[in-house]
């Protein structure tokens, strides 16, 4: 070895031992104001190198809390201030529930809180050293992540919503925030990323959403939903003048099923039947839920009548097939109203509306079919809408009035009663016939209201026919099937027989025979509870609904009539007259009284009393009338 290699070697190694004494001195001065002095400056050896690290924090402090060392000398005074206020900081990065990523400039991550580990699956070791496109789920572009790192450089922040994957390879939305991080001299020294998990907040949307635009019990989109995509789809289909036929859904006698059976069998036969619609419809076809037992479908190419009506008819079809459910085998039909786009109206409300007329007609029909609108029935809708407003005011301004029919006895032709019937003297077309303002008053729920006020006015007229000494056995008040399903008609009657004096022997009140299948078991409790009040009972309009024999036998009625329907044909018709002989036996056996409806000509009187019926009503005996017109002489005499 040459001198100067040895004079190298010995200055080499002098140079070691006095950089090794300064570090140690230095952590012995520093040891007077920190705890950890060993980890704020730290050294090795390593092949001959003296390796020394300086924390950041020495750095930060002695350059924040000393600036002034050249000039005024170091102050050093215990930091125990600054030591507690690092600990806190510490905690809350450690203890924040957001997710907090550091990396360098280069984009190394070099930190990561608890949070982080809990939200990402990832541990901190897992990371360090890692960039953060390990966490990129692919939902992004190239561009979205370039606009990102622009509006960084332009701002120096970039905030909104990512998806990224956590390690369990789930993908998840963040809420995240980015900011670049400078030193005091303006160049990038970091980035820190604060995020958190928004999973639930987007579950929760994701609900909102399917509750406001989903039927909740099929799946079905709803009212809101339809109507968005069916105007979307009718404007496309102008564009590309294209035809589009709008279906109304409406089930048959659904309310029995869902009344005799109970609520849970009808949710799950609605759903059956949405899910059997959904089966018959291929692509093109949107199917929606509107409420109740009515489906909606808009078929969006179908430019003639014919194929609408084909597709109704592939529905009628469909739904003939029964339903299996919880042991029941149930069968339903439908009936459809169809309105057709362009040629009835160029929009989604529009469309249901026509749809909804339609729907009317098939019904009125006979159910089970399916009907296309029509101007005329647009015309017939608005005259409904403008009939009920004016039934309205005449209740209020006393347009109504009380009309008697006598009903004879057949076997004498005696006066025995009166059947209350109500007429509309309207102010400008005159007198209004039933017919016409009656099924207007169903539909809207002023026919509970009309059938009070006449129950009232006849039993009043009654007691004053009575004061007067004309001697009738009953007057008979119908009662519409509406206020015979409200619980309070007990309790409205009393209040009528109370208020006026009539003995209620002397009321007959009628009951269809519709209202009483509607449901059987009120309407058990009502009769037997308006029996109570000593009112007599009849069955109207019998023959003409769906009568189970079994259920007849409990009510406590004493009185059925035969519909008009069945005496019209008397006596050549044998259909009608072998009807009318059953009603009659049967009333008998069961010990009531028979009643028929609509006599016009002697031979119909003359064939009822040969077959024992005991009552009868009609042109023959006598027209309604108002009570001060009312003809009390006998009717002609039965040969």
């Amino acid at each position: 070895m040459s001198i100067s290699t040895r004079n190298a070697l010995r200055s080499g190694l002098l140079y070691l031992l006095l950089s090794v004494l300064w570090i140690q001195l230095s952590q012995h001065l520093l040891s007077s104001f920190f705890d950890d002095p060993e980890q704020l400056v730290q050294w090795q050896i390593v092949r001959g190198y003296l390796w020394v690290s300086v924390s950041a924090v020495l750095i930060f402090l002695i350059h924040a809390r000393y600036q002034r060392f050249g000039r005024a000398g170091l102050d050093l005074k215990p930091r125990s201030e600054d030591r507690e206020r690092l600990r806190q900081a510490a905690a809350v990065f450690d203890c924040t529930r957001e997710g907090v990523l550091v990396t360098d400039k280069d984009g190394l991550i070099v930190h990561v809180n608890r949070a982080f580990v809990a939200i990402t699956g990832y541990q901190e070791s897992e990371v360090l050293g890692e960039r953060p496109n390990l966490f990129k789920s692919g939902r992004h572009s190239a561009e979205f992540y370039q606009k990102v790192y622009q509006t960084l450089d332009a701002t120096g922040e970039w905030s909104g919503e990512i998806w990224n994957r956590r390690k369990s390879g789930e993908i998840y939305p963040q809420w995240q925030t980015i900011r670049a991080i400078r030193d005091d001299l303006g160049q990038l020294s970091q980035y820190v990323a604060v995020f958190s998990d928004i999973s639930a907040i987007k579950d929760s949307q994701h609900e909102l959403a399917q509750l406001a635009n989903y039927d909740p019990l099929t799946g079905l989109p709803n009212r809101l939903l339809f109507t968005d995509r069916a105007t979307q789809a009718l404007a496309s289909a102008q564009v590309h003048k294209r035809g589009c036929a709008l279906l109304l859904i409406d089930l048959d006698h659904f309310k029995i099923i869902n009344d005799s059976l109970g609520h849970n069998i009808g949710d799950q036969l609605l759903k059956a039947v949405g899910d059997r619609l959904q089966h018959l419809f291929g692509s093109g076809i949107s199917l929606a839920r509107l409420g109740g037992d009515e489906f909606a479908v808009l078929a969006e190419n179908c430019p003639q009548v014919v194929q609408a009506a084909a597709l109704a008819q592939r529905v009628i079809e469909g739904l003939k097939e029964p339903f299996q459910l919880d042991g029941h085998q149930l069968f339903i039909s439908a009936s459809i109203g169809i309105s057709l786009f362009p040629s009835d109206s160029l929009n989604a409300e529009q469309l249901l509306r026509n749809a909804d007329s339609a729907l009317f007609k098939a019904k009125s029909a006979g159910r089970e079919g399916y009907a296309l609108y029509t101007e005329e029935l647009t015309a017939h809708a608005q005259h409904r809408v403008e009939m009920a407003g004016e039934l309205r005011r005449a209740l209020e301004q006393d347009e109504l009035r009380v009309y008697y029919q006598p009903v004879h006895d057949l076997s004498n032709s005696r006066l025995i009663g009166v059947e209350a019937l109500v007429r509309w003297e309207h102010p400008q077309r005159g007198l209004v016939s039933p017919g016409e303002f009656i099924p207007i008053a169903e539909r809207t729920g002023l026919i509970a209201e009309i059938d009070a006020w006449v129950m009232e006015h006849s039993c009043r007229q009654m007691c004053q026919w009575l004061q007067e000494g004309v001697e009738l056995s009953f007057i008979a008040v119908n009662v519409s099937s509406r206020l015979f399903a409200r619980r309070e008609l007990y309790q409205q009657v009393a209040k009528v027989l109370d208020d006026t004096g009539l003995d209620p022997a002397l009321l007959e009140l009628e009951v269809t025979e519709s209202a009483v299948m509607d449901d059987p078991e009120v309407a058990l409790e009502q009769l037997h509870r308006l029996r109570e009040l000593g009112v007599s009972l009849a069955i109207d309009d019998f023959g003409t609904g769906y009568s189970s024999l079994l259920r007849l036998k409990r009510l406590p009625v004493q009185k059925l009539k035969i519909d008009q329907g069945f005496v019209a044909g008397l006596p050549w018709d044998e259909d009608d007259a072998a009807i009318v002989r059953v009603v009659i036996a049967l009333a008998q056996s069961m010990g009531m009284q028979v009643q028929a409806e609509g006599i016009e000509q002697a031979d119909q009187a003359r064939f009822l009393l040969d077959q024992s019926c005991d009552l009868g009503q009609g042109y023959w005996f006598g027209r309604p009338m108002p009570a001060d017109q009312l003809d009390w002489l006998r009717a002609p005499v039965i040969a």
